[in-house]
C-alpha cells in the first residue's frame, strides 16, 4: 500500500485528491494546523478515512515529524495563502507560506525520505502580464500580485532540488479551477452563491471587480487527476495543466445566473456597468472599484499540450458544466437550511 502525505489536505483540491488516492488504496496522510475550534473544511466526510498530523509550512520542525510519521511515498504540496487579493494585504506571510514554506518542506524530505516523490502546487499567475498566448511550459513568467511571486519562488526552488539533489519533484502549473467546494472569498464561488441567494430572494445584489478579466477555468476533480498522474512517470517534470479556453467573469456570471433562472441585461460600461434581471429590472450586478487589484491579470490562457501527450490527461468537466454544478449545489445548500 502506497502512503500519500497531503498538505492542504481540507481545502478544495486536498479533498478531491484524497477522495482520489483513497479510490486508487493509498494510506493517506494530511497536513493541517491546529486552531481554536476544530474545522474538518472540505474533509468531514472523509475524517476516519485519513490521518490527520499537526504542522505548518513554516515551521520546519512540524514538517519533519510529518515525513516520519507520515513515510510517504508520495508528497503533495497544497497548502498555501491562495487568495491573491489578500496577498497585497499579507505580502510577508505569504511569501513564508507559499515560497519558503515549500523549501522547508523540501528539506524535510531530502532529511527523512528522499525517494518520496514531491508534486508542487504552481500556478498560472506566476504568468501575470502575459508575454505569449496561449502559455506554455517555456513561456516566460511575470507575476503581478505578492501570491504569484512567492508562487514563482516556490515553483523554482522545487525545480533547484530536482536539478541539486536528483529528487523527483514536478510542478504542475495549474490554470484556475473550480469547484462546488471552493471558499466564499473567491470570485467563482462568490457569483453561484449570490445567484442562488438573489434566485431565493435571499440577496439584492452582489458586487463584482473587473468583469472584462479573462480565466482559463477547469474543475478541481480533473486537475487533481493530473497531480497523481505527474508523480507516476518515469522522470519528474513541470505541466501546464488548463482547458485552452478562455472566458471572461461576465460570461461565468451570465451562465450562474441563468442556472439560476435569471437572465442578465448588462448596462452602461467600466465602473458604471451592471447587471439587470431582464424579468422584473432590478439591479443584481454592480461594480464596485475596491474590488480591482493594484496590478491586475488580464488574461490567462494555457496550453495543455504536453500534458495531454506525455500524461494522457484530458479534462473531463467543461466550463458551463463547471459553472452549473457550482449553482446547483449552493441552491441545493439553500433549500437544505430552509427545509
Amino acid at each position: 500500500m502506497k502512503r500519500a502525505l497531503i498538505t492542504g489536505i481540507t481545502g478544495q483540491d486536498g479533498s478531491y485528491l484524497a477522495e482520489l488516492l483513497l479510490e486508487k488504496g493509498y494510506e493517506v496522510y494530511g497536513i493541517w494546523r491546529r486552531k481554536a475550534t476544530i474545522d474538518y473544511g472540505n474533509i468531514a466526510h472523509l475524517r476516519d478515512k485519513v490521518h490527520l498530523i499537526y504542522a505548518d509550512m513554516t515551521d520546519p520542525v512540524s514538517l519533519i515529524s510529518a515525513m516520519k510519521i507520515s513515510q510517504a511515498d508520495e508528497v503533495y504540496n497544497l497548502a498555501a495563502q491562495s487568495f491573491v487579493a489578500v496577498s497585497w494585504n499579507t505580502p510577508l506571510s505569504t511569501a513564508e507560506i507559499n515560497a519558503v514554506g515549500v523549501t522547508n518542506l523540501l528539506e524535510a524530505i531530502r532529511l527523512v525520505k528522499p525517494d518520496a516523490r514531491f508534486y508542487q502546487a504552481s500556478t498560472s499567475e506566476m504568468f501575470g502580464l502575459v508575454q505569449e498566448m496561449p502559455q506554455t511550459e517555456k513561456t516566460p513568467f511575470y507575476p503581478r500580485s505578492p501570491y504569484g511571486v512567492a508562487k514563482l519562488y516556490g515553483h523554482w526552488i522545487t525545480k533547484n532540488y530536482r536539478e541539486s539533489y536528483g529528487m523527483f519533484t514536478c510542478s504542475g502549473i495549474l490554470f484556475n479551477h473550480e469547484s462546488e467546494r471552493r471558499g466564499l472569498e473567491f470570485v467563482t464561488r462568490k457569483i453561484s452563491h449570490a445567484a442562488a441567494m438573489i434566485s431565493r430572494g435571499k440577496q439584492e445584489f452582489v458586487e463584482l471587480g473587473n468583469l472584462d478579466a479573462k480565466r482559463d477555468w477547469g474543475h478541481s476533480k480533473d486537475y487533481v487527476y493530473a497531480m497523481w498522474l505527474m508523480l507516476q512517470q518515469e522522470k519528474p517534470d513541470d505541466f501546464v495543466i488548463a482547458t485552452n479556453e478562455t472566458r471572461t467573469v461576465r460570461e461565468f456570471a451570465e451562465i450562474a445566473f441563468k442556472e439560476a433562472g435569471i437572465d442578465i441585461l448588462w448596462q452602461g460600461t467600466g465602473l458604471n456597468e451592471t447587471g439587470i434581471n431582464q424579468a422584473n429590472g432590478n439591479v443584481v450586478v454592480k461594480i464596485n472599484p475596491d474590488f480591482f487589484r493594484p496590478a491586475d491579470v488580464e488574461v490567462l490562457l494555457g496550453n495543455p499540450a504536453k500534458a495531454e501527450t506525455i500524461l494522457g490527461w484530458k479534462r473531463e468537466i467543461s466550463f458551463q458544466e463547471l459553472v452549473k454544478r457550482m449553482v446547483q449545489n449552493d441552491l441545493a445548500l439553500l433549500d437544505t437550511v430552509t427545509d
